[in-house]
Formats: structure tokens, C-alpha cells, sequence
């Protein structure tokens, strides 16, 4: 593995690059980048575990941090803002194809989580990118008009606007945790869904806790998500071949239903659905059973379309 820097107009997306055995640079390698979840951060799922896995596999994997987040610059930080994300893929697109050792012509993307959504929404229009793979995709925009919103995305685009005002006038940023500390304080306050007490054991424990994956958002930078589609137009630009996977074990966070939502939706002639039954978003995640079946999908997946 290999850190590596991304240019990008005002600042640097941090990345690292994953290579096969007996990596030759003088030859050419079909090449996926990997974008991680919301919150995430390269040095977890998206690199640790698939971005390994894959360039076991054969291909040359690079999984980076978004802009505003992780090791990437952008001001102010944990900014999630769904425009922004998308462009950092075409970005490291640009990079890899100034890679001597990237062909061009086979470059995939792979997105889990909210990555997974910005994933099937910049393959839309970046045709550079030939085939795509997604694991509990989600689509931010929706979810932010729902769960993330208490489902009154007016009340809360009221409050943006007050506390945007507030901080340009030089009060403190907001900056919100998207998780409890602890599944023990997620239940005693009692929140039940799966989706939250999986998403809290795997960031805010040893098992898949990094110093970048710190699951918060600032407040104020949250309107563009609002008012964001991942899957608008999907019917008529969303073309690549595409391999979903999700959980059958259904949370709060849709995956399950965005998945099936835009298998529907995509104009893709070749496209597959495959749910895991028996397991979860966050079993996705890091779990050795989910991982290998979603594995035994993907890397023949990449294989045939890159």
C-alpha cells in the first residue's frame, strides 16, 4: 500500500493505493476506486477490507478520503456535501489516468454506504468510469429528508439557515455527532434500530474505530444534502453495468430499499441485485462470512467489465 495525494482545485484529497502481488509498474492494470461511508474514512471498509481484498484479486484499488474529511484538505472540516463528494471521484479519476500503470479504459468504482450512492450518481455522467459495484448503497439526499431530518426537512432547513447565520457572524460551529458514544448509551436512551447500534459497535468500538472515522457533520453545511438526489435521472444516464449488494436485515439507513430502488431505476442493461440474507448493513462492513459473498460477486464482477 501506498499514500498518495490527489489534486484538487484548492486543496489535496488524501488517498492510498492498493497494488496486486508482484506489482509490476511497467504494466497496465485495470483500477477501481473505493469510496467509503458517511462519516468513514479510507483506513476503514473501503480500504482495509474491500480495497485489500480487490487488489488481491488483481486489480490496482485506490480508496481515498473526501473532501473536508479524514487526511484531505477543505475548510471547514467534516463538511459533507454531496456535490463536493461526487467531484472527488472525478478527481481521482483524473489521477488515475495520468497513472502509467492505470488502463485507462478499465477504470471501475466501487461505494459502500452513502458512498455507494455518490458512486451510481457520478457514473451517471463521468463515462470514464465502466463498471459499477456498490455495497448498502445509499442515496444521502433521501435520507437526509427523512431520518436525518426527524422527516421535516423545512424545520430543519430553517435551523441550517439560523445557525449559518450565527457562525458568520462568528459564533462556534456546530458540529454534530452522527452516533452515540456507546451501543450501551444508544440503549439506554433508548434507540432500537439496527442500523444505529450496528453503525455505533462498528465506529465507536475496537472493531472498526480510526482516528479519521469520526462520524460527525457541521451543521451549517448540511442544507445541500437536503435538497440532493443520488438517484435523480438515473433512467436515463445511469448506464454502466452494476452489481449492488445489501443486507436482507433491514435498518433505519435504507440500504435495503435504496438497493432495490435503483435497480429498478437504472437504464443499465446489465445490472444484479444481490441481497445477503441473514445479514446487516454494518455485518457488510468487516464481517468475514458477508464479506466473502459479496466478494464472490464483486471480483468476477470487475473482472468481466473492466
Amino acid at each position: 500500500m501506498k499514500s498518495v495525494k490527489v489534486k484538487a482545485p484548492y486543496w489535496e484529497i488524501a488517498a492510498n493505493l492498493y497494488f496486486p502481488e508482484n506489482f509490476d509498474e511497467n504494466q497496465k492494470y485495470p483500477a477501481i476506486i473505493s469510496g467509503h461511508p458517511i462519516g468513514s474514512c479510507k483506513e476503514q471498509t473501503s480500504g482495509n477490507v474491500y480495497g485489500e481484498a480487490l487488489a488481491k484479486a488483481g486489480f490496482v484499488v485506490i480508496a481515498f478520503d473526501a473532501s473536508f474529511q479524514g487526511e484531505s484538505g477543505g475548510e471547514p472540516s467534516s463538511t459533507e456535501n454531496p456535490t463536493l463528494r461526487v467531484e472527488d471521484f472525478r478527481l481521482v479519476t483524473d489521477y488515475l489516468v495520468t497513472q502509467n500503470f492505470v488502463d485507462e479504459n478499465r477504470i471501475g468504482v466501487l461505494g459502500i454506504c452513502g458512498g455507494g450512492g455518490y458512486a451510481l450518481n457520478v457514473a451517471m455522467t463521468e463515462k470514464r468510469i465502466k463498471a459499477v459495484g456498490t455495497i448498502d448503497a445509499v442515496n444521502f439526499g433521501r435520507l437526509s429528508r427523512e431520518a436525518f431530518s426527524g422527516w421535516n426537512p423545512l424545520e430543519k432547513l430553517e435551523l441550517i439557515a439560523q445557525q449559518r447565520t450565527a457562525e458568520a457572524r462568528g459564533e462556534a460551529k456546530r458540529v454534530d455527532d452522527l452516533l452515540p458514544n456507546s451501543v450501551s448509551e444508544a440503549q439506554a436512551a433508548g434507540l432500537t434500530d439496527i442500523d444505529v447500534l450496528e453503525a455505533t459497535d462498528y465506529y465507536k468500538s475496537e472493531r472498526g474505530q480510526k482516528p479519521n472515522g469520526v462520524a460527525k457533520t457541521l451543521f451549517s453545511q448540511s442544507a445541500v444534502s437536503i435538497g440532493w438526489d443520488a438517484f435523480h435521472l438515473a433512467e436515463v444516464l445511469l448506464t454502466q453495468p452494476l452489481m449492488l449488494i445489501t443486507g436482507d436485515k433491514v435498518g433505519g439507513f435504507g440500504s435495503y430499499r435504496d438497493s432495490l430502488e435503483i435497480y429498478g431505476r437504472a437504464r443499465s442493461e446489465k445490472k444484479e441485485l444481490l441481497v445477503v440474507e441473514g445479514w446487516s448493513h454494518y455485518d457488510l462492513y468487516d464481517k468475514p462470512e458477508p464479506v466473502q459473498k459479496a466478494l464472490a460477486k464483486l471480483i468476477p464482477f470487475y473482472q468481466e467489465n473492466l
